[in-house]
């Protein structure tokens, strides 16, 4: 019997989800740098450098949890605020950067007010993607741009076994010893469930108003970076 744990979904889902990285934050980064092998931070920095913004731009990390992802956008020369539901989270995070405790379905800016959107590995936890999506397409400029970080199922069967052991045998093993929740790591390696293949993934971000779509893979399929630019007119314009 798979010890796998039952998905929510709706309200359900986002309050499990907010309980849980509350739960999980005084060790979230030490875990994620063994169950990454450490890679986590060059992914991040890939992300961020896909950006291709003019210095000082405005970016937005979504679901920024302790403020990596702020961290390294501020590293390549933009100036970061970042937003997360987690109170437990932003509490220990250690990020310079201005933090908002927020829905990021529902974000407290203006239209248009920002240039750049981050997010890493919390594509999957989120109640509905194409809200988020076009959530991020009102908030862009036209022309700004999305890089989004998260876990993928590679598609070399070969790779998508090594990735079945890792995610969902060695994971929760690491979880169940070094964490005050381990059923989180259960949870997280389940979660993939949640995502499109990358061809709907990438309709998706198309359809709430993004042109020059792309997905690439990183670890053997096991990691997908998604990037895309918010076209002059956003799928809530049209025809407006």
């Amino acid at each position: 019997m798979s010890d796998a744990p039952v998905l929510p979904v709706g309200d359900e889902k986002r309050v499990m989800v907010e309980s849980m990285f509350d739960g999980v934050a005084p060790r979230y980064d030490r875990l994620n740098r063994i169950i990454s092998l450490g890679l986590d931070q060059g992914w991040r920095r890939r992300t961020v450098a896909t950006l291709g913004l003019p210095a000082g731009s405005r970016v937005i990390d979504l679901a920024c949890g302790t403020g990596d992802l702020c961290d390294d956008v501020r590293a390549a020369g933009y100036r970061p605020f970042g937003f997360d539901v987690s109170a437990g989270m932003l509490a220990v995070a250690h990020t310079n950067a201005p933090l908002v405790r927020s829905d990021v379905l529902v974000l407290p800016l203006p239209d248009t007010s920002v240039d750049g959107v981050t997010c890493g590995f919390a594509l999957r936890n989120f109640v509905d993607l194409p809200t988020f999506f076009t959530e991020c397409a009102r908030v862009l400029r036209p022309g700004g741009r999305i890089a989004a970080l998260d876990a993928a199922e590679p598609e070399n069967p070969l790779m998508r076994i090594g990735n079945s052991v890792w995610f969902r045998g060695i994971v929760p093993w690491i979880g169940a010893r070094f964490s005050d929740n381990p059923a989180a790591y259960r949870y997280l390696p389940a979660s993939t469930a949640y995502l499109p293949a990358g061809p709907a993934l990438m309709d998706q971000v198309r359809a709430a108003g993004f042109s020059a779509v792309g997905r690439r893979t990183m670890m053997g399929g096991s990691v997908q970076l998604l990037t895309a630019t918010r076209a002059e007119t956003s799928s809530g314009e049209a025809g407006a």
